[in-house]
């Protein structure tokens, strides 16, 4: 984890960050210009992990700037998992943020990481439109 640092999102990490959130599975992340669009909106705070200059992982959070804030994207590349990193986006989340608590949703294997920080698990839902 030493030689890996958080920075602020840059549209030029979009394509990276369209890149790991593809090989998770996620549809909607496949343009790298919507990408750039959704983690740069207002409102939104989105950091990146870097190795070297290869982005490794990344974390969005929406806010309202005074009750809510959410992950709204979290990923790291999997063979960068167990190192920190992702504990190291959270933590810069918070710093960077001046969030009192972060809200997320998470798919089943994900919760496995989120137990192990401070807080509590909450039901959530994930709704289509009609």
């Amino acid at each position: 984890m030493s030689d890996v640092t958080i920075e602020r999102f840059r549209p030029a990490d979009a394509e990276a960050v369209s890149a790991l959130c593809i090989a998770e599975g996620w549809e909607l992340w496949d343009d790298p210009q919507r990408v750039a669009r959704a983690l740069t909106a207002p409102g939104v705070t989105s950091l990146v992990a870097l190795r070297g200059e290869h982005v490794v992982g990344a974390i969005q959070v929406l806010a309202d700037g005074d009750i809510n804030w959410i992950i709204g994207t979290f990923v790291v590349a999997v063979s960068e998992r167990r190192q920190g990193i992702g504990t190291a986006l959270v933590s810069e989340a918070f710093s960077r943020t001046n969030a009192k608590r972060l809200d997320l949703l998470t798919e089943h294997d994900g919760s496995r990481f989120y137990e192990r920080l401070p807080g509590r698990p909450m039901v959530g839902f994930r709704l289509y439109p009609s």
